[in-house]
C-alpha cells in the first residue's frame, strides 16, 4: 500500500512556517523604497498598516479554502477543484517552478552573507548557496516530524535575530546622530510622482512584503486538526508578521529620517552602519544568516508538496507520488532541490521570478474567485471555517488582485508578455503531459 502523507503536525509548525515563508530579505530593503515615495512618517507607516489589512481579507478568503479542501499542495488545490484541471496545471507547475526559484534566491543571499564574513570566501557565493540547499534537503528527507522541527527552530533564530536588531536600534539609534559616521538627513528629494501614485506604488511593494501567510494551506491535510488549526496558523503568523513589520519601520525612524533611508537598495545595512559604523554590514550580514534559513526549509517543504500533489492528482509524474516511511515526499524533494541547484548554477533564478509574477498574481486572483464559485456551486460542502464578511471582503481583495495583475502587465509589460506567451504554449503541454500519464497507467494496469 503507497505511503500517505502524515497528519503529524500542529499550529506552533503552521505559525514558524507562516513566518519563515514570509519574512524574507524583503522587509530590510523595502522600507527604503517605500521611503522614496512617500514623504511622512505617518504615511510611511499607514500603508504597512494597509498591507497587513489586505494580507489579513485575503487569509479570510484562502483560509476557508483550506478548511474546505484539507489537501496539501497550497492554492493548485482550490484552482483544480473550483476550474478543471487546465487551471490547475497552469497553477501548481508555475507554483512549483517559481518556489524552486525564489528558494534559490534566498540561498544565493546567504551564500552572499556568509562568502562575505568568512575569510578566504569571498568568491564562493555560490558553492555556499548550493550547500545550503543541499543540507536542507538531507535534514528534510529525514521525516515531516524533523522538517517541522527544523521550520519551527530556525523560524524561531528569525524572530530572535529581528527583536534583537530592533532592539538595538531603540537602545542605540539616540546617539546615532552623534557619531562621526552618522549618516546626515537630507532634503527630501521632489517625488518623481504624485503623491496617490506613490501611494499605490509603496502598497504593492508592501504587499510583496507581506506575501507568504498562505504558506499553512501547503500542509493542509499534514495537521492534525486542519478545521481549527489553518485558521489560528495563518492568523496567528500574519499577526506577528505585521507586529515585526511595524516594529522593524518604527525602529529604522528611530535612527534615520526619512529622508536618509530614501533610496537605499537596503535600509537595514544603512541603519545598522549608522548605529555601529564600519561594524554595520557585519552586522546585517549576521541578520540575514539568521532569518533566512527558515524561508530556505519553508520553500524546500512547499514546493514538494506541490509537485506531490500535482503528481497525485493526475498532471505531474507518478514517482513524485513517493513518500518515504517519516513522510515525505522523497522524489518531490529531492526533484525540487535539483532545480533550485540548476537555477542557482546557471544564475537564471531572477528571470524565473519575474516571470512568474504574473503568475503570482493570477493565482491568487484565481483563488478569491474560487471563493465565490465555491461558495455558489457547494453550497452544503462542510466549511470548518467561513469567509469573514464574503462577498464583501473576498470581492475587495480579488478587485485589488485584478488591479494588482493590471498594474504587472503595465510595469513590466516584458516578463508579462513571455509569461502570456507560457500560458498559450502551456495547453498542448498539458495535453500531451495527461496523455502520456494516462498511457502509463494503462501499461501498468496490464
Amino acid at each position: 500500500m503507497p505511503r500517505k502523507l502524515l497528519s503529524i503536525l500542529g499550529v506552533s509548525f503552521g505559525l514558524a512556517v507562516g513566518i519563515g515563508n514570509t519574512i524574507g530579505a524583503g522587509i530590510l530593503r523595502t522600507p527604503g523604497d517605500v521611503a522614496s515615495m512617500l514623504p511622512t512618517a505617518w504615511l510611511f507607516l499607514g500603508v504597512w498598516v494597509i498591507g497587513a489589512l489586505y494580507a489579513l481579507l485575503g487569509t479570510t478568503a484562502l483560509a476557508e479554502l483550506g478548511t474546505m479542501l484539507p489537501r496539501s499542495g497550497g492554492q493548485y488545490v482550490y484552482a483544480r477543484h473550483a476550474f478543471g484541471d487546465y487551471a490547475g496545471f497552469v497553477v501548481g507547475w508555475n507554483d512549483w517552478i517559481s518556489t524552486c526559484a525564489s528558494t534559490a534566491a534566498i540561498s544565493i543571499v546567504i551564500g552572499e552573507s556568509l562568502a562575505a564574513l568568512v575569510p578566504g570566501l569571498s568568491t564562493r557565493a555560490t558553492p555556499l548557496a548550493m550547500a545550503t540547499v543541499l543540507v536542507f534537503t538531507a535534514l528534510l528527507l529525514r521525516g515531516t516530524k524533523v522538517g517541522g522541527l527544523s521550520q519551527e527552530l530556525t523560524s524561531l533564530f528569525k524572530t530572535a535575530a529581528l527583536v534583537v536588531f530592533v532592539a538595538a536600534c531603540f537602545i542605540f539609534g539616540h546617539r546615532a546622530a552623534a557619531l562621526p559616521n552618522a549618516i546626515p538627513a537630507t532634503a527630501s528629494a521632489a517625488p518623481a510622482t504624485s503623491l496617490f501614485a506613490g501611494f499605490v506604488l509603496s502598497a504593492q511593494a508592501v504587499i510583496y512584503t507581506y506575501d507568504g501567510w498562505s504558506g499553512p494551506l501547503y500542509f493542509s491535510e499534514e495537521l492534525r486538526d486542519p478545521g481549527r488549526q489553518i485558521p489560528r496558523s495563518m492568523f496567528g503568523s500574519l499577526l506577528a508578521v505585521a507586529a515585526i513589520y511595524l516594529l522593524i519601520n518604527l525602529a529604522f525612524l528611530y535612527v534615520l529620517p526619512l529622508s536618509a533611508m530614501a533610496g537605499s537598495t537596503l535600509a537595514a545595512a544603512r541603519v545598522a552602519q549608522t548605529i555601529f559604523g564600519p561594524r554595520g554590514d557585519t552586522v546585517v550580514r549576521l541578520v540575514v544568516i539568521l532569518a533566512l534559513p527558515s524561508a530556505v526549509n519553508a520553500c524546500l517543504l512547499m514546493s514538494s508538496r506541490v509537485l506531490f500533489g500535482v503528481s497525485r492528482d493526475g498532471i505531474g509524474p507518478r514517482v513524485a507520488t513517493r513518500v518515504n516511511e517519516g513522510g515525505t515526499p522523497t522524489v518531490a524533494l529531492i526533484a525540487s532541490s535539483l532545480v533550485s541547484l540548476a537555477f542557482l548554477a546557471t544564475g537564471t533564478f531572477q528571470s524565473v521570478i519575474a516571470v512568474a509574477a504574473f503568475f503570482f498574481v493570477a493565482d491568487y486572483a484565481l483563488s478569491f474567485l474560487a471563493v465565490f464559485v465555491l461558495r455558489r456551486r457547494e453550497p452544503d460542502a462542510p466549511r470548518p471555517y467561513r469567509a469573514f464578511g464574503h462577498p464583501w471582503t473576498t470581492g475587495l481583495v480579488l478587485a485589488g488582485s485584478l488591479a494588482f495583475l493590471i498594474s504587472a502587465v503595465a510595469g513590466d509589460t516584458k516578463n508579462s508578455l513571455w509569461a502570456l506567451g507560457l500560458l498559450v504554449v502551456s495547453y498542448p503541454m498539458f495535453l500531451a503531459t495527461r496523455k502520456r500519464l494516462a498511457a502509463e497507467e494503462l501499461e501498468a494496469r496490464r
